[in-house]
């Protein structure tokens, strides 16, 4: 053991020995109870960030605590590759996606190692390499053969300047991020999967997460917003098709003064034709061109319409009522057609008021309130009585709503139905680094998917980066031309490539079985490790990653092949890290550096005050003293280590501790070995765990310079230290272990136990407190009543003191904790 705490030199070593010993390599074991680790997987950029390092360590800490505790521990590593950034670098630096990825990987993939994170390398994956979109290829297929992939059209963003479609993330106050040209719609024919069809149960299900984050499962009930309400058709003079409303309150039909319909509404230019409002819906479509859908729902967006010049029929009453569009209704929420009752919805009376429609209440506000809903000032939203709703008049709204669903169903001019926020899953991209789509077009068979057996469909390398046009699939002369698989007539593939969440949605699954050749898993190794006992990542991917892969394991589920329905059965999301209060970002100029901290305090440093600076949930404030204080204690605890390696050589770590010291050093030890232990696995409080540790060290530092010491409980001390720290510092642990005259890794060895005997205390620290601050500390025997304990503090002569001429007005026992006296 060096008897100087060289972090670089004993990093290396240790770096070394685990990669030659292929130290966590991991095999299916049916004698071990298996545990499944996994934090999600980074996109290669090249560098890793504090959020990175914050996220692995905590995922590290615990592999390492399992393993000591005899799991059999699988923690892969990959890599989510595929994605536009690798495409801009081939469109700006002339280099290929492929290149610049590899070296981005390759970069990172040390970055981590040097880190010391305990990751089973030979299970590493890359999405972007044939042998893992052959399997996502093959998923693709199995989706389409259900029914639950299809083709259809609609609006996408689209750069006029650079000729490309845009995803949402990339308009940027409604202009292009690249080129600040304001971004407008084009209709696209793409790729959509049905995960509609697994809405209820992607909901239901939630109930079947105990071990997920409350906030996570509502944020997912909200995105996959469930409404039970009812369908109402209304008929449209001089036109033959009627529009279908999807309402939660059918209480208000009788309200209806308007309608409004989505821009984007199929029946729009069908129902304008011949109105004389052509040109006016036409300016009207162009001016929202340069709206994003969350701009147009805004709550200060101004509500603005155009008449379509058609009228529909309430179906209840009879009444001619005007057909708008509008700004605010969106296609992908209900049928795109809603029905206007300003005077009980706070948007509709805005568009009310605006374009004159009447107002006419239905609900009355009960009695004695202030509100006078024959002359509203804003909308009335709250329950109440009906009134103008005919035969419901003097009903109590919200029970109404079945008598009206029944008489709409009875007259056949609606039905009861749920509708779902959540819609189809556009995964089309017109670019060229991701996953290519296995279908072929065939003007006989129309899409066909490609043959299994000739998969993977490869990305060609004869392709043009323009960043403009179409995907630069359709510049490949290899690609496109093709035969159909069906009927072996000339055909042509697909050319877009998949969204980047599908190869995420089932990454879990392959790393069971990451060499497999034949298949994307067998069954019996994802049997073996599904599902994932514990995942960890940012909260930033509550929703769309999470309910992804939700859904791509319930389908594998329904197809025979992926043992689980739910994928991850606990989810620990992290807090950012932060610097001067906010997120660390290179605009903000606020960024620290991974590989700064390592050069200069080391790895198990950057490690130790992540862990240590906040519980893993919350945000995480950078603080640069904080680092440097967890250098200065790994320093204090290496030569305490060393120091003792020297002082207990030869001694058994075997003792009866005896006098006051000798139980007060063993309660100490015995209390960090339970407060870690429990704190580790049960409730993720790193930092609580490193403050036990801490409270060891201070106390062995003080028991060591006793003049009578007993070597035996030194040396169980020393060992034990090491094995709690272990997991959280993994460098700098193998090296005190080995100078302890240990052999072997250190993660061989097994997880301290504590001796519950030891954290019975004969006595106790009382503190004292006059008027609720703290004067005095008066040791007391342990398991006093509460007359006891006041007796025997009140008689100290210390505290006695303190109250000379005093009067005590009431005195307030802790027994075993604290005394606090109320005088005057």
């Amino acid at each position: 053991m060096l008897q100087q705490y060289d972090f670089k030199a004993i990093e290396e070593k240790w770096e070394k020995y685990w990669a030659d010993e292929d130290m966590f390599r991991t095999v299916e074991d049916e004698s071990k109870e298996k545990f499944y680790l996994l934090e999600m997987f980074p996109y290669p950029s090249g560098k890793l960030h504090m959020g990175h390092v914050r996220n692995y360590s905590i995922g590290d800490v615990l592999a390492r605590y399992l393993k000591m505790n005899g799991y059999n521990v699988l923690h892969p590593m990959g890599w989510d590759s595929f994605g536009l950034p690798a495409e801009n670098a081939a469109i700006k630096h002339g280099i290929h996606p492929a290149v610049w990825t590899k070296d981005n990987i390759g970069e990172m993939r040390n970055q981590l190692k040097r880190l010391g994170f305990s990751y089973d390398w030979d299970r590493e994956v890359a999405t972007c390499t044939p042998e893992y979109y052959r399997w996502m290829q093959w998923i693709f297929i199995q989706f389409f053969n259900k029914g639950l992939a299809y083709k259809k059209k609609n609006a996408v963003n689209w750069c006029p300047s650079c000729q490309t479609v845009l995803a949402n993330e990339q308009v940027v106050e409604g202009c292009c991020e690249r080129c600040g040209t304001a971004v407008g719609k084009k209709e696209l024919s793409q790729w959509y999967l049905k995960i509609t069809d697994y809405a209820d149960r992607l909901l239901s299900n939630l109930d079947k997460l105990p071990g997920w984050p409350s906030k996570v499962k509502t944020m997912q009930k909200n995105w996959i917003g469930k409404s039970t309400g009812a369908e109402v058709d209304f008929a449209v003079e001089g036109f033959d098709k009627p529009m279908t409303v999807f309402t939660t309150r059918v209480d208000t039909l009788f309200g209806v003064t308007f309608m409004v319909m989505a821009p984007e509404h199929p029946f729009v230019k069908e129902m304008v034709a011949g109105t004389g409002q052509e040109k006016a819906v036409e300016e009207f479509l162009e001016k929202l061109q340069h709206l994003s859908d969350i701009d147009r729902t805004s709550t200060t967006l101004e509500k603005e319409g155009v008449f379509t010049g058609r009228y529909a029929v309430n179906p209840v009453n009879g009444k001619k009522i005007p057909i708008y569009l509008a700004n605010y209704v969106l296609i992908n929420y209900g049928t795109g057609m809603v029905m206007g009752v300003p005077a009980h919805d706070e948007r509709d009376f805005d568009f009310a008021t605006k374009y004159g429609f009447d107002i006419i209440p239905v609900v009355e506000p009960p009695e004695g309130s202030d509100i006078d809903v024959n002359d509203l000032k804003e909308a009335f939203v709250a329950e109440g009585r009906l009134i103008n709703s005919g035969e419901f008049d003097g009903m109590d709204n919200m029970p109404a709503q079945e008598k009206i669903i029944a008489m709409l169903e009875e007259k056949g001019i609606g039905k009861r139905s749920v509708n779902f926020r959540l819609r189809d899953w556009l995964i089309s991209r017109q670019r060229y680094w991701g996953t290519p789509i296995p279908m072929v077009y065939c003007e006989h068979c129309g899409w066909v998917p490609e043959k299994e057996e000739n998969l993977p469909i490869e990305l060609p390398t004869d392709v043009v980066f323009s960043g403009k046009g179409e995907s630069p699939l359709t510049t490949s002369k290899t690609f496109m031309q093709t035969t159909c698989p069906k009927c072996g007539a000339p055909a042509t593939r697909e050319t877009d490539t998949m969204d980047t969440f599908l190869d995420s949605s089932w990454y879990f699954l392959r790393y069971c079985d990451a060499r497999n050749d034949r298949e994307a898993f067998a069954k019996d190794k994802a049997k073996y490790w599904m599902g994932v006992d514990q995942y960890i990542g940012g909260v930033e991917h509550a929703i769309l990653h999470l309910m992804y892969a939700r859904f791509f394991t319930m389908v594998l589920y329904d197809l025979g092949y992926s043992p689980v329905e739910e994928p991850f059965t606990n989810l620990l999301t992290q807090g950012m890290v932060l610097k001067d209060g906010s997120k660390m970002s290179k605009s903000l100029g606020n960024v620290v550096s991974p590989e700064e901290i390592i050069a200069k305090y080391g790895a198990d440093t950057a490690r130790l005050f992540i862990l240590f600076a906040a519980p893993p949930e919350k945000e995480l404030e950078w603080s640069d003293t904080g680092v440097e204080g967890s250098y200065r204690f790994l320093n204090r605890v290496y030569r305490l280590v060393a120091e003792l390696a020297e002082l207990t050589e030869g001694i058994p770590a075997v003792y009866t501790p005896e006098g006051k010291d000798d139980k007060q050093l063993a309660y100490a030890l015995n209390s960090a070995v339970k407060k870690v232990s429990e704190d580790v696995q049960k409730r993720f409080n790193f930092n609580t765990a490193i403050s036990a540790i801490m409270e060891l060290v201070n106390e062995m530092y003080r028991y060591k310079e006793l003049e009578d010491i007993n070597l035996g409980l030194l040396a169980d001390c020393a060992d034990k230290l090491v094995l709690l720290l272990a997991p959280f510092v993994p460098h700098i642990c193998e090296e005190m272990w080995q100078g302890l005259g240990h052999e072997g890794s250190v993660y061989e060895a097994e997880w301290p136990k504590y001796n519950e005997s030891a954290l019975v205390k004969d006595s106790v620290e009382i503190v004292v407190q006059i008027n609720g601050k703290v004067k005095e500390r008066v040791e007391t025997p342990a398991g006093l009543d509460k007359d006891a304990f006041a007796q025997i503090v009140m008689e100290n002569e210390k505290v006695k003191a303190l109250l000379d001429g005093k009067e005590v007005v009431k005195i307030i026992p802790v027994p075993g904790k604290l005394l606090n006296l109320v005088v005057k």
